[in-house]
């Protein structure tokens, strides 16, 4: 695996130098010469620091490729490109089955103050109830709103969650959510230790990694399930084993954005959940961060929430007033009766065959390319490709991205999802070097647009290549 390496690069020139540390293989002249190589190293590494800025913090994965992306033009006309990186989904009410957004928002007048920064009680009391309907009804224990906390979107949740917690090893997996990537790196009251997944599993976490990771004094666990950006999910009887393993030994940070695109179940609107097998909710130590975002797809309303048990949530809620101030009141207003659970079931079921649907034609699209894709994703709308099998310069993320550029086409690099929190390794000794990541979020007509592009740059490296 770590044969012939015969230099490293100069992080801030991009200039190879003799070698100091092992590399997964020797860097290419296209990856040693390429603009967007050395824009990346120059954007990670290699600025020169206005005093009191580290411009290293400035932009996770998605923002840099949109940066890249308005250098070709997108800004100016992002109809005429297919935005493939974002990791969003279709936010328009055409998806037969799905209950229509609301187009106007009443404010009352209770809703023009501060709001608690823990949120407001209906809104924390439905999202109990919808968990407690869903994964716990046989459960003697149950959810109320004391173990919800809402918060303004995702990582405003794990910034939260790492904010209260002790003195600890944090593991996390490789590859997984970008924003980890600065999460893990800001707050110095934890060290991240990472974990590598093996492609040749399927990016799989089975339970004795988490047995692994406890034994040498892991006590906080953190995973996207399910997982960003392979599509793969820890479902039960695996998940329930893990949870057994990390009670009473470690807490259990279940990001479960993804929870309503599971596919394993022939889409008939069951969600994966850690909330399923937690004995007591204020015993065991699962937090769970979920909201609007994805499932309800409405990014642009920044509504999430985090379940756990009652100490956690009275620290997240608490630190909410130093940290972001609370999630908006009008829209947690509003949020309320979307979460009736029959509602959010029969929601669920026409989200899944939709992006069912939409996985199935990029499949089919890529593969007819000429890509290999080993492992259908069971969950989430990405595509976690390999581009090893590609001409020469274009089988790796970062020129792939580029070449996509000029197609009007934006995907993300898979160096981005190589969460590497204290930048231990050299850009070529990342396992997902030769990945990108290929959301099919968007509308269809975009995907078939994306997928044309793409096309394009493979008949047009392949005719060099000739």
């Amino acid at each position: 695996m770590f044969n012939n390496r015969k230099f490293s690069m100069n992080r801030n020139t991009g200039v190879p130098r003799m070698s100091r540390r092992t590399s997964v293989g020797e860097p290419n002249a296209s990856e040693t010469s390429s603009k967007i190589h050395r824009q990346f190293r120059a954007a990670h590494e290699g600025h020169l620091p206005h005093a009191g800025l580290d411009a290293t913090r400035a932009s996770t994965g998605v923002v840099w490729c949109t940066e890249r992306a308005s250098e070709h033009g997108f800004l100016e006309a992002p109809h005429e490109w297919a935005n493939l990186g974002q990791g969003a989904p279709e936010v328009e009410d055409d998806i037969e089955g799905c209950f229509p957004r609301p187009q106007t928002i009443d404010v009352s007048s209770a809703a023009r103050e501060y709001g608690p920064t823990a949120g407001i009680k209906p809104l924390r009391e439905a999202v109990a109830t919808m968990y407690n309907e869903h994964h716990r009804q046989d459960k003697a224990s149950k959810y109320t709103w004391e173990n919800v906390a809402i918060v303004p979107g995702g990582r405003a949740g794990l910034i939260r969650i790492a904010a209260v917690l002790n003195n600890a090893y944090v593991a996390f997996f490789i590859p997984d959510y970008t924003a980890y990537n600065e999460l893990l790196s800001v707050f110095k009251n934890f060290a991240a230790i990472p974990t590598p997944l093996d492609e040749e599993d399927g990016y799989h976490i089975h339970p004795d990694k988490i047995a692994q990771e406890i034994a040498r004094g892991t006590s906080v666990i953190l995973t996207s399930n399910p997982r960003n950006p392979t599509g793969r999910v820890v479902a039960n009887p695996e998940l329930a084993e893990i949870q057994d393993i990390c009670r009473g030994r470690a807490t259990l940070i279940s990001d479960e954005f993804y929870s309503g695109y599971n596919y394993t179940s022939n889409c008939d609107g069951s969600t994966i959940s850690a909330a399923e097998n937690v004995d007591d909710v204020d015993e065991d130590d699962v937090l769970i961060i979920d909201g609007l975002t994805k499932r309800f797809r409405l990014p642009g309303w920044r509504i999430a929430w985090i379940l756990g048990p009652k100490e956690f949530i009275k620290a997240i809620g608490s630190c909410g007033s130093y940290l972001d101030g609370g999630a908006n009141a009008p829209f947690q207003e509003a949020a309320v009766p979307m979460l009736e659970p029959s509602l959010v079931q029969a929601e669920m079921v026409a989200l899944q065959r939709h992006f069912r649907d939409k996985r199935d034609y990029v499949l089919r699209r890529l593969r007819d390319m000429g890509f290999v894709i080993k492992y259908v994703p069971d969950s989430t709308f990405y595509l976690w490709l390999n581009l090893e099998g590609l001409p020469g310069p274009i089988s790796d993320g970062l020129n792939f991205f580029q070449a996509c550029l000029e197609e009007k086409v934006i995907v993300v690099p898979g160096i981005f999802f190589d969460l590497n929190p204290a930048r231990r390794r050299d850009l070529f000794d990342s396992p997902c070097h030769h990945f990108v990541r290929f959301s099919y979020g968007p509308r269809m007509e975009v995907l078939e647009l994306g997928c044309d592009g793409i096309e394009r740059v493979l008949r047009k490296f392949k005719k060099y290549q000739n």
